[in-house]
């Protein structure tokens, strides 16, 4: 079936950052990414929550979360390495939830998000990390990016995940693979 068993875990680097290690890359696309499959793959989410650990948030996965994270205009605006890294981050959603941390607040400024945001907007940190092959097929390292994951404050009291933006590759991060054998 479309859902394989997901293959993540979180693993510490060395100034103690959580990191969300993905191993597998599902998305490939040698042009593009088909945003179609990333969309579907999310569906599988819909209706889960997840705790984020530094604030004791409950964050929910609505049904506009798969759509918003494959089009968003920011997900439009991706090219190359982010673009995948962006597509493969689905797959550890959870998890990113779960270490997310250093929370901000913004008020709502477009009226178009009135009813789904009505309360607001939340950002949060989070890691991940994707694999990178050798020709030989197997992994030579893994790159650390972080991201920022934009959470909505519904007019039913509650948090949505929205999008995860910002994602930027972190060149000082470093951890050996040997690491996540834990």
């Amino acid at each position: 079936g479309f859902f394989m068993q997901r293959k993540v875990n979180v693993v510490e680097d060395l100034d103690g950052n959580k990191i969300v290690v993905i191993h597998d890359i599902r998305f490939k696309g040698r042009q593009a990414i088909e945003w179609n499959d990333v969309e579907k793959y999310l569906k599988q989410y819909v209706g889960e929550a997840h705790i984020i650990e530094s604030t004791n948030d409950m964050v929910y996965i609505g049904t506009d979360l798969p759509e918003e994270y494959a089009h968003s205009n920011y997900t439009n605006t991706l090219k190359g390495a982010n673009a995948k890294a962006k597509a493969n981050a689905a797959q550890g959603i959870p998890e990113m939830l779960m270490i997310a941390d250093e929370r901000e607040y913004e008020k709502n400024r477009k009226t178009k998000h009135i009813k789904d945001a009505k309360y607001g907007w939340y950002s949060y940190v989070t890691r991940f990390a994707l694999p990178v092959y050798e020709e030989t097929g197997d992994i030579e390292r893994y790159n650390v990016f972080r991201a920022i994951l934009l959470v909505r404050h519904a007019e039913d009291k509650r948090l949505y995940l929205y999008d995860i933006m910002k994602i930027k590759k972190e060149t000082s991060t470093h951890f050996q693979p040997e690491d996540l054998t834990q």
